[in-house]
This record gives C-alpha cells, structure tokens and sequence, in this order.
C-alpha cells in the first residue's frame, strides 16, 4: 500500500488575498468537503434523536457573526476562503465547525434560548453524563495530544505532539497551508480544504493544538478553529494562551500550546479553564480530567479514550522521547480499535486523519495525512517555500 500524501498550499500577502488564494487553491476539494460533512452532521444528529439538521446551519450563521466581532481579521479571511472557493460563506463555515455546531445543539444549557423551539436534542441525566435511547454505540471522537518537556527528550527540547482523529470521509480533504501574511507571522497548520488553522505552528515557534471533549452549556460562540486560528498569529506562548482563556468559546475542547521553553494544556468549558504546565510528560485524550468539568461531562468517558490515555502516559515516560520515538507511540495497534492508531476498518466512525510533532526549538512540524504508519511524513519548515 502506497504511503498518503499531504497537499502543501501556499498562501501569502494581506488576509483576505490569502483568503482567495486558498479558496481558489481548494475549491473543488472543499465543496466536497462541505457535502460530506453535511452528511455527518445529519447522521450524528439523527442517532441523537435530533432530525432538524437545519438548526446546526442557523448555529453556523450566528457562530460567524461572534467570529466578526471578535476577530475580525479572521472574519475577513474566511470571507476570502469562501469566495476564492466559491462557497456561500455560512456555509463553509458551518462545515468547517460541525464538531461545536453539534454540541451546541447536542449539549446545550438552554435549549431554547441557543436553538429555539421545535429542537429536541436527548438530554443528558442529571450526574453529567447521556444515557438512554439515542446515546451513541461507537466512539466517534478520538485525538490524542502529547506534551514533553525539555528533561523528558532525547535532545532536551520541547516536544507537542497530536493525532487528529474524526470522520473518515474527512481524510480525502486533509491538507498543509503555508501562510506568509503581510504583517504578521508566519504559519504552518494541518487542516481540511477551506477550514482555518487546526493544529499548527508559527516562525516564533509558537505551536498549537486541541482535542475534543464535551461538556454541557455550549453556546453561540466562537468554534475552536477559530480559537486556534488567532492563537496561532501570536508572537508568544503566552499571548496565546490569553486568546484561548478569553475566547468566548462555544463549546468544549482542551486547547495545547507550546514553545521552546515549554508547553501547557488547557481544559476548556464554555465558562472554565483550567491550566496545567507540563512539568512531567502529559497526554491528553477525549475524557475531561478536571472534577467540576466531569460533573457536566456530556457523555461517559468511552473505551478508546480511557485507553488511549492510559497507553500514551505509559509510553511517554519510559526512557527519553523523540520525534522518532513519537511516531511509533502514534503508529501503536496494542489495543486493536481503542489504540491510538485508529483505523477507518475500525467501524467506531473514526479514523486517524493526520498526525503531527511539534519541535519548537527548532521550528520544524513534522506532519503526515492518515496515520502514522499509513502516511508520508513530511518536515514543514520556515523561511521559505519548500518541505521535505
């Protein structure tokens, strides 16, 4: 089987003409896109007890609208991605934060004042977590962060580390963008065709990423992509940190950052943070951690995420890590469907799209499409136009 290969697109002068040069460079691949994952929002929905998939679009709308008035240089640039795409600009932008749009539907303190009348999203019980009926039979989540510091390498340097994993369909869409804005710094980021920065990395060294958790009292926000988009255009670790605790989130995710002098995880609600420095190797799953964010957890830990973050935290502190040694632990099959390395083949629902370790210190990003074993890694560099 021939390895997956990751699209490199390269973007560069004000935002909303990189906007347009990434629309027009992804156009066909994110209509599709857009299609597949309004196909997926219908199906999570339905196997929630939820049919109105119209609600996740009027979300969508509203989310943008939160978008321009906190970032609006953000704004503009999605505007621009659309346009170059030829995609109605709610529309994109609905797809590209299906994952809040849902728990905003799914996981909402208000019902009605979040989505109105004639919605029927499955409550959950009153200890925190969904049960019944239209609870889900398999594990649709699944990324999986690592954060090292510099004592616990091989080369005594900040590690960050993540698998992205969701829909399978969203693997034929996974692309690289190289953003070299006027005036700002430069960016790497791994993401789907059309959808702003997911995990990534700046000329500063300043990197970024998320996994998904799901808590009750999602709301019309700002999505993470969004989050994650402006973080990445700061000069510093700690600027980033600051747009991601003052972000008006919509819903749930844990946020990583980190630089050549450290990293630091964020598990984030819609109304709490609550911050770790990673003083000793960390990983991080799809379950919260924090007692007051289990409380209002939306759905039960599953399986996968239990043992992945069981496996990983073993793995990352035998012996001193390296990049090297990090693919492997992402390549890692022991717990066949609740490895870390998640198959399509798998039928959870998910699969592992793509696959990233961070080495700040030297400005490299080391990335691949699908997962570790199945995908062409690449080292996504600084300073000029090229990979390899």
């Amino acid at each position: 089987m021939s390895l997956l290969e990751l699209p490199l697109i390269t973007v560069s002068g004000s935002t909303e003409a990189m906007g347009r040069a990434y629309g027009a460079a992804v156009a066909g691949m994110a209509r599709e896109f857009v299609a597949q994952r309004q196909r997926a929002a219908k199906a999570y929905l339905r196997e929630r007890g939820i049919r109105d998939a119209a609600a996740i679009s009027d979300l969508g709308r509203r989310c943008l609208e939160q978008l321009k008035q906190w970032d609006h240089e953000g704004w503009l640039e999605h505007r621009g991605v659309a346009e170059g795409a030829g995609i109605p600009v709610d529309e994109l932008y609905t797809a590209a934060n299906y994952t809040d749009l849902r728990d905003v539907v799914t996981f909402p303190l208000d019902r009605e004042a979040v989505i109105g009348h004639g919605h029927k999203p499955h409550a959950p019980h009153a200890g925190g977590h969904a049960s019944g009926h239209h609870a889900p039979k398999v594990d649709g989540e699944g990324c999986t962060a690592l954060l090292l510091p510099g004592r616990a390498t091989a080369g005594g340097e900040v590690i960050a580390a993540q698998t992205w994993d969701l829909n399978p369909t969203d693997l034929d869409f996974v692309v690289a963008v190289h953003r070299r804005p006027t005036g700002a710094p430069e960016t790497w980021s791994i993401t789907c065709a059309g959808c702003p920065s997911l995990i990534g990395m700046n000329e500063h060294g300043v990197a970024v990423g998320t996994t998904n958790i799901k808590t009750r009292g999602a709301r019309v926000g700002v999505p993470y992509l969004s989050i994650l988009h402006r973080a990445l255009g700061s000069h510093t670790r700690a600027e980033a940190a600051a747009v991601i605790g003052d972000a008006p989130r919509a819903a749930a995710h844990t946020y990583w950052i980190a630089d050549a002098a450290g990293a630091e995880d964020f598990e984030c609600s819609v109304e709490r943070c609550v911050h770790r420095v990673a003083e000793a190797p960390l990983a991080r799953t799809n379950h919260c951690l924090d007692d007051a964010h289990r409380r209002i957890e939306g759905e039960p830990p599953t399986s996968s995420s239990l043992a992945r973050l069981a496996r990983t935290g073993a793995s990352i502190t035998t012996g001193k890590q390296s990049v090297e040694s990090l693919k492997r632990v992402f390549a890692d099959r022991s717990d066949g469907v609740d490895s870390v390395n998640r198959f399509a083949e798998d039928n959870q629902g998910t699969s592992t799209n793509a696959c990233v370790v961070a080495v700040p210190a030297r400005r490299e990003l080391h990335a691949c499409r699908g997962s570790a074993d199945r995908g062409a890694w690449v080292v996504l560099r600084f300073g000029d136009r090229s990979a390899g």
